[in-house]
């Protein structure tokens, strides 16, 4: 299947992606509208590409003992939707319907609780380095599709979202490259 024929199917599982079902999701609430994409970086370890630490983590099952990073975090119940590798792999975590465990305490535009109406995107990186062209073609594919099957009104980085206690996607991040914000 090429990034072209990506598709949504009922529930939100995308067809050009993998899916690593996540148990840190739930329903959103009713009648609740998906009116929000927010970007993210993450790597685990910090500054480490490649490894399973970030599946791992929203599964569950990171192992305190494999990093020293890891003993305080292996204990959180996170998640998000998409994960966009350096490379532009795309991997799935909880279908879009549902609502991931990404944002935390977070408020836009005078709404809290931004995993009630967005979808998280978590691009591989940190806030020191570039993202990959790679990842930048992706996460545009993957917004078509999702403008396409839901009402996305914005676009914000984590940092937006959360002044103050977040800083991803960073300085590093592109906004240019994006469509749409």
């Amino acid at each position: 299947m090429t990034i072209a024929d990506w598709r949504l199917d009922a529930e939100g599982w995308l067809s050009g992606a993998r899916r690593v079902a996540s148990p840190n999701q739930d329903a959103r609430p009713q009648g609740e509208v998906i009116s929000l994409v927010v970007i993210h970086n993450i790597s685990l370890p910090p500054g480490a590409f490649g490894g399973s630490g970030v599946e791992q983590l929203f599964s569950n099952c990171l192992n305190p003992d494999e990093h020293p990073y890891y003993a305080g975090i292996h204990n959180l119940r996170v998640s998000s939707h998409f994960f966009i590798r350096r490379d532009g792999e795309l991997i799935q975590f909880v279908p879009c319907r549902q609502r991931a465990w990404h944002a935390g305490v977070s408020t836009w535009r005078g709404r809290e609780r931004c995993n009630d109406f967005s979808i998280g995107v978590e691009l591989e990186g940190t806030d020191e380095m570039a993202f990959t062209d790679a990842q930048y073609a992706v996460l545009n594919r993957l917004l078509e599709v999702l403008r396409a099957a839901y009402p996305i009104t914005a676009l914000a980085g984590h940092c937006d979202i959360a002044a103050g206690r977040k800083s991803d996607p960073g300085p590093c991040f592109d906004w240019r490259r994006v469509g749409g914000r």
